[in-house]
């Protein structure tokens, strides 16, 4: 199996990445945050990947650490959470906050992100509450560090915009409407949806 690429940026959209390695292009879906920090077109980076192998397609999933991966691979042991489900998940809460949250049972924190219901937050509590405290970032066991949003939500939020092709002034005039809308708090993927919706009128 893939557990990573190295290669060139080819493409990018909302959902995945095309990595250019060595002639040819892989198809590689990453969460809102890590689109986000992605290098410009025609840039290397080197993905972590875990490939999911399905009767009717085989997927690859990237991330750009390994504390992500790891916590990838948690989420889709919860019963009822997929791949796909997992990385929306990702997409809502940095990974510190994500895990701090699971950790302290914080089911209402989980709920605001997109496609997370009640039902499936607790589960993701009840299954992964100890596991989480496990989970090592940057060196310094989760439930270690202090769990706060993270100060570059807006600049991630920016560059996500811009690497659509929206200019600058564009993309932080949205960012800014969107932390009005819907809260300085809300997770990414509900500014970064708010974001696009105003961009597109």
């Amino acid at each position: 199996m893939i557990g990573a690429l190295k290669g060139l940026v080819l493409e990018k959209n909302l959902t995945e990445v095309i990595l250019d390695v060595n002639g040819v292009g892989y198809r590689v879906a990453l969460s809102l945050l890590s689109l986000a920090r992605l290098p410009e077109v025609g840039q290397p980076m080197t993905l972590r990947v875990r490939t999911v192998v399905r009767e009717d397609a085989l997927d690859l999933y990237g991330f750009l650490s390994r504390a992500e991966e790891e916590l990838f691979l948690l989420l889709t042991s919860v019963s009822h959470v997929g791949p796909k489900l997992a990385l929306n998940v990702l997409s809502g809460l940095e990974v510190e906050e994500l895990t701090a949250s699971i950790a302290r049972g914080d089911v209402a924190r989980l709920t605001k992100i997109h496609g997370v219901g009640k039902k499936t937050a607790e589960r993701l509590v009840l299954e992964l509450k100890e596991k989480v405290k496990l989970l090592v970032l940057d060196g310094v066991p989760a439930t270690k560090g202090k769990p706060v949003k993270p100060a570059s939500a807006t600049s991630d939020l920016i560059s996500a915009l811009v690497n659509l092709g929206y200019k600058e002034a564009q993309a932080e005039q949205a960012a800014q409407l969107a932390a009005e809308r819907a809260g300085e708090d809300a997770p990414f993927e509900a500014l970064f949806r708010e974001s696009l919706k105003s961009l597109r009128g």
